[in-house]
């Protein structure tokens, strides 16, 4: 690794994972995040389908993000999709106490090697209730939890939640399909009309969500604003 190389180690589930054909078209969006980030930045994806903070742990995964970690590099964790999964308790986690207590784990694993922690609020799904208007979804209980932990530890926050609520808004449900993996006899031939699938993103959405997420960090200023590429508008 090159001495000003600076990384990001991403620690998340199915909407940020890599993908390969196997689960085509699907897209992450710590797949895409590299189109947004300046020269010596390199995005460590160890995003996996179907984990929380939980059983991202109990799998090691954690601990394979500890031993490579280092001075200066990043660790970015965004859980809360299968958190919330109370019939499953391989992965459920109380939002006000474990899933707060797991991701406090994840912020030390990042502090001790000197690394600098970003907790990013999970992504909205497509929880319309009709054509205009957007439900409330599952992910406002592990949403609140994650800003007290972010508050209580002192940890830089991107409220992907928020932000993504908006663009549903804004899209409506029609005009979100595109974004996400639903599929119909006008976008694709070879699926069957009308599978809904309201969590996993295409590379418009995944594209669009990692431009929330670089929008979070320019946010913040400093070092985080310090990873993108300038943007000339």
């Amino acid at each position: 690794m090159e001495k000003n190389t600076v990384r990001i180690f991403w620690a998340a589930d199915s909407t940020v994972q890599t993908n390969d054909i196997t689960t085509y078209p699907q897209t992450g969006i710590g797949q895409v995040f590299p189109l947004y980030v300046r020269e010596g930045v390199v995005v460590c994806n160890h995003a996996k389908n179907g984990r929380s903070t939980k059983s991202f742990m109990d799998e090691g995964r954690l601990a394979v993000i500890d031993s490579q970690i280092g001075e200066g590099d990043f660790l970015f964790i965004q859980f809360g999709h299968n958190d919330e999964k109370s019939e499953d308790p391989a992965r459920y986690t109380e939002p006000f106490s474990t899933y707060m207590e797991n991701l406090e784990t994840y912020v030390n694993v990042a502090r001790k090697h000197n690394a600098c922690p970003v907790l990013i609020t999970p992504l909205e799904r497509r929880c319309f209730v009709d054509e205009k208007h957007l439900g409330m979804g599952a992910h406002s209980d592990y949403v609140a939890a994650m800003k007290q932990t972010a508050e209580k530890n002192h940890v830089a926050l991107v409220d992907l939640y928020s932000m993504s609520r908006c663009e549903l808004k804004k899209a409506g449900e029609p005009g979100s399909r595109r974004w996400y993996m639903y599929f119909d006899k006008n976008l694709y031939k070879n699926y069957p009309e009308g599978k809904l699938d309201n969590t996993h993103l295409r590379y418009e959405g995944a594209v669009m969500y990692a431009g929330l997420i670089a929008r979070g960090l320019r946010e913040l200023g400093g070092i985080y604003k310090e990873l993108l590429l300038e943007v000339h508008t």
